[in-house]
């Protein structure tokens, strides 16, 4: 409601408005348009601060001004096809693209390169212009986070998300474009052709260390969600740990393990066990000899300086599970997210049933994979089918457990099969399965399908190339029962959760 004040003059009344509050109304966006000049003047002044201005300003939006962003367009499209940058060419593309006249001319072209004495800042010049242009961005994000909380419809953890999203993208300097021209997709397509023919192992994505696993993958791929499943007690946490050890240690890439199960201390005492070859048992119970202690310390040297990092809250949210890989991924750049065990997330309480639930999880594990152009593998509970089943119980893709949507959403689904653990002697060419398992690729989106054997060790939950098996592995054992190191070394290994079996109401131990 307006304020009126009567103000009395001569011998009437008016009544006159007071104007709104227009404190915080009416500011300029934060810019520089003299450093844009300076910029842009100097690229096309001298080519030495060419390629660093370009990686630093990727994209002509950053530019305030409309005309410089037509103009510094029209350089990027210059030094992508290797032609020479000065006023002449970028006049000549300008005019071409049809800019020119809306930009101001030749004569403003000119008159960029009139105020530029050296290009020697330019690359200062071009962080301050970014800085900007974040700032922009931030305001921009502020002003629809602001909106959007004062709608009452709004679900205030999908408001969170999309804040969380749209300034993880500009701490990024990824902005989404609506689209990309074929010319630069087939660019990107060619470079990493060329990087994989130069390599001489094939891998051109994040090896596992298992080499005829990385045959068939070439690498765990960006953006691909990789699901291993398998039945409680094969060695799903003894994989992965196996793989996140050789990624981070043999390869030193950066992995992030998210465990819902079982704590980060028991993860590393896992790892402990497989590195320095000593039972989990004993190292539970700190059973050393000084010998065993001396090797304690000396392998584990190389595990302490591995880039790993394990986060073990447990019931992870999928808006947990988003904002941490952002996190990681921005603070340690980290190539791989392993999640043990899908089953045990939760969507956040969006209602619905449990294969709705899954169904959800699924395909955000997809988009987290997606935008942060990392492979991430989860893994996955199969139902009881598979005991109830006859023959050698090999698990199949319909025996994925609570919903199909894991199956959909999956560009490999793999399975972990161990013959042993079902008091099996061989494996059906007739050769022995003693200290063996199994990798079952059932499903490859972009590549064949294939069966990969390891070695495993069960009394150390390690898995190995099988390379290293020799005879005396084979007939390690014989005529004992199979899983008997397993069982025994290894307790925590088998313990059941309230995930393994089908009914969520049964005690978890």
């Amino acid at each position: 409601m307006e304020n009126r004040v009567e103000i009395p003059k001569r011998s009437s009344l008016k009544t006159i408005t007071r104007p709104q509050d227009l404190s915080g109304i009416g500011k300029l966006p934060p810019q520089a348009l003299d450093l844009e000049e300076a910029v842009l003047g100097a690229l096309m002044l001298e080519k030495s601060p060419l390629n660093d201005v370009i990686d630093i300003i990727h994209q002509s939006e950053i530019f305030y001004k409309e005309a410089h962003q037509k103009i510094y367009a029209a350089i990027q499209d210059l030094f992508s096809s290797s032609e020479s940058i000065d006023i002449l060419t970028v006049t000549q593309k300008l005019k071409s693209n049809g800019d020119l006249e809306s930009v101001g001319g030749a004569f403003y072209i000119s008159q960029l390169t009139n105020r530029v004495a050296s290009a020697a800042h330019a690359e200062s010049h071009a962080r301050i212009i970014v800085q900007k242009y974040i700032l922009r961005e931030m305001i921009r994000i502020s002003g629809k986070v602001i909106q959007n909380a004062y709608d009452e419809t709004t679900d205030v953890f999908n408001l969170l998300d999309e804040a969380e999203s749209e300034l993880f993208k500009v701490t990024e300097g990824n902005i989404r474009k609506d689209y990309e021209s074929m010319a630069s997709l087939l660019f990107k397509a060619q470079s990493e052709i060329e990087i994989a023919m130069q390599k001489e192992d094939g891998i051109n994505g994040i090896g596992s260390g298992f080499t005829e696993l990385d045959k068939i993958t070439s690498g765990w791929q960006k953006s691909d969600m990789v699901v291993i499943a398998a039945r409680p007690g094969m060695g799903k946490t003894a994989f992965v740990l196996s793989m996140a050890r050789n990624v981070a240690v043999d390869y030193k890439h950066p992995v992030a393990i998210f465990s819902l199960e079982m704590s980060s201390i028991q993860l590393v005492n896992r790892l402990i066990s497989g590195e320095a070859e000593i039972p989990a048992e004993d190292i539970r119970r700190g059973n050393f000899s000084k010998s065993e202690f001396e090797q304690f310390f000396e392998r584990t040297k190389s595990l302490s300086e591995a880039p790993i990092y394990i986060d073990d809250t447990p019931a992870l949210t999928i808006f947990e599970l988003r904002a941490k890989s952002r996190r990681l991924k921005q603070q340690h750049n980290v190539k791989l997210i392993i999640i043990d065990y899908l089953q045990l997330m939760s969507s956040g309480g969006k209602g619905g049933n449990r294969e709705q639930e899954i169904s959800n999880i699924s395909r955000s594990i997809k988009e987290i994979a997606k935008e942060l152009e990392i492979p991430i593998i989860a893994l996955s509970q199969l139902s009881r089918s598979v005991e109830t089943r006859g023959g050698d119980k090999r698990p199949m893709l319909s025996d994925l457990r609570d919903s199909g949507a894991i199956e959909q959403d999956a560009d490999i689904v793999g399975f972990i099969y161990r013959p042993e653990y079902y008091q099996l002697t061989e494996w059906p060419d007739g050769s022995p399965c003693n200290n063996q398992g199994e990798i079952i690729i059932a499903k490859h989106r972009n590549g064949s399908l294939k069966d990969v054997r390891l070695k495993f060790t069960g009394k150390y939950a390690k898995f190995s190339n099988l390379d290293g098996l020799s005879q005396q592995d084979f007939m390690y054992n014989a005529g004992m029962k199979p899983n008997n190191d397993f069982g025994n070394d290894v307790s925590s290994f088998t313990m059941p959760s309230k995930m393994n079996d089908d009914s969520s109401n049964e005690d978890p131990f």
